[in-house]
C-alpha cells in the first residue's frame, strides 16, 4: 500500500502530471522537456527525481544525457494518464512542442548521418534480400508476443516492422548516433509509446534476467568478438520457453566480405551455433535458408527451463 500511495503522491501535482505524460509518448532527456514545458532545470530536475523515486519514470543515461521515459510496468501511470482530457489546452500545447522537438532531432540525426556516412544499411550493400529477411522474422515471430528484446536495433527498422504484433518493444544499440535516428523513427511513425529504444552493451545488458518472451539479433553476430557471451547475455533476459531469433550470414569462404565490411567471423554453421545456444542454456528448435549473393540464416532457439538445465 506504502508504494500506491507514493505514487499518487508523486504524480499529484501539475508539472508532474504533464511530464508523465510527454513521457508516455516517448523518451525525452531533460534539455528537451524544458523546452516543451518552459520550466528551468533545476525545477524540472526536483520533479523527474521524484517520478523516477516512486518508478513511475524510467531513467536511462545515454553519453551526456538522460533520457526518460515510462517503464513497461507503469500500469498506474497509464491509468492516471487515461483520464486526462485530450483536449486539455495546456497538454495539447506540449503535444505541439514535443512534435516540433522529435521533428528537430530527426532532421539533426539525419544530418549527421549523411554527414559521417551512417546512412548505409549493410544488407543492401551486401546485395542481400530485404523483403526476405524480414519476412522471415515475422513468420518465426510466436503469437501473442508480450514483450520482445532486439539487440542491435541500428535505426529502429525491425521495431517498427514488429510494432503491431507486439504489445512492448524494447530495441538496444552501443551506437548513440543510431539512437537517435530509431527514436526519430518511432515518434514520426507513432509507436513511440510501445517502443522504445536505449543504450546498451550487448554483453552486458542492463536488464532483469527473464523480462522478455521474444529476443532477436539480425546481422549482428558477426561483428562481436565472442559471440558465445553475446548469445548468453541474450538468454539471460529471455523467460524459459521464450524465443530468441538470431539471423545472420551463413558461414562462406569469402575473405574479401571480411576485409571490405569489417566482419569479425565469416559467417555461421549451424553446429557452432547449436553449441553455443546449447551453452547458453537454449535449444535449436529450428533453421530456415535465405539463399542470395551470400546465404542468410535463420536460427530459432527455445529458452530452457531451469529443471532441464539441472539435467543438462
Amino acid at each position: 500500500m506504502e508504494d500506491l500511495l507514493t505514487q499518487l503522491r508523486a504524480a499529484a501535482e501539475p508539472t508532474r502530471l504533464r511530464l508523465l505524460a510527454l513521457c508516455a509518448r516517448g523518451a525525452f532527456n531533460v534539455s528537451e522537456l524544458c523546452a516543451v514545458l518552459g520550466q528551468s532545470q533545476p525545477r524540472l530536475s526536483r520533479h523527474l527525481k521524484l517520478l523516477a523515486e516512486a518508478n513511475l519514470l524510467e531513467r536511462l543515461p545515454e553519453g551526456p544525457h538522460v533520457y526518460f521515459q515510462l517503464p513497461a510496468g507503469a500500469d498506474l501511470a497509464r491509468l492516471i494518464l487515461a483520464r486526462l482530457p485530450e483536449d486539455e489546452p495546456v497538454l495539447q500545447a506540449d503535444r505541439r512542442q514535443a512534435a516540433r522537438i522529435a521533428a528537430e532531432r530527426a532532421r539533426a540525426a539525419s544530418e549527421a548521418f549523411r554527414r559521417d556516412g551512417m546512412d548505409w544499411d549493410e544488407i543492401r550493400a551486401l546485395g542481400l534480400d530485404a523483403g526476405a529477411i524480414e519476412a522471415a522474422l515475422l513468420d518465426a515471430l510466436p503469437p501473442g508476443v508480450e514483450h520482445l528484446l532486439d539487440i542491435g536495433t541500428g535505426t529502429g527498422r525491425l521495431l517498427e516492422l514488429l510494432a503491431d504484433r507486439v504489445r512492448r518493444a524494447l530495441g538496444v544499440d552501443a551506437s548513440r548516433e543510431m539512437l537517435a535516428l530509431a527514436r526519430a523513427r518511432l515518434s514520426e511513425r507513432g509507436l513511440a509509446e510501445r517502443c522504445s529504444v536505449r543504450l546498451a552493451d550487448m554483453y552486458r545488458l542492463p536488464l532483469a534476467d527473464a523480462r522478455f518472451d521474444v529476443v532477436t539479433m539480425q546481422m549482428v553476430l558477426h561483428y562481436a568478438e565472442d559471440p558465445a557471451a553475446a548469445l548468453a547475455e541474450a538468454a539471460r533476459v529471455l523467460q524459459p520457453g521464450g524465443s530468441l531469433l538470431v539471423l545472420d550470414l551463413a558461414a562462406h569462404g569469402r575473405t574479401e566480405v571480411l576485409s571490405r565490411f569489417a566482419h569479425r567471423w565469416p559467417g555461421f554453421d549451424d553446429a557452432a551455433m547449436a553449441g553455443w545456444l546449447g551453452g547458453a542454456g537454449c535449444a535449436l528448435a529450428g533453421t530456415a535458408q535465405l539463399p542470395g549473393p551470400l546465404e542468410v540464416r535463420l536460427w530459432c532457439a527455445t529458452r530452457l527451463p531451469a529443471h532441464a538445465l539441472a539435467v543438462a
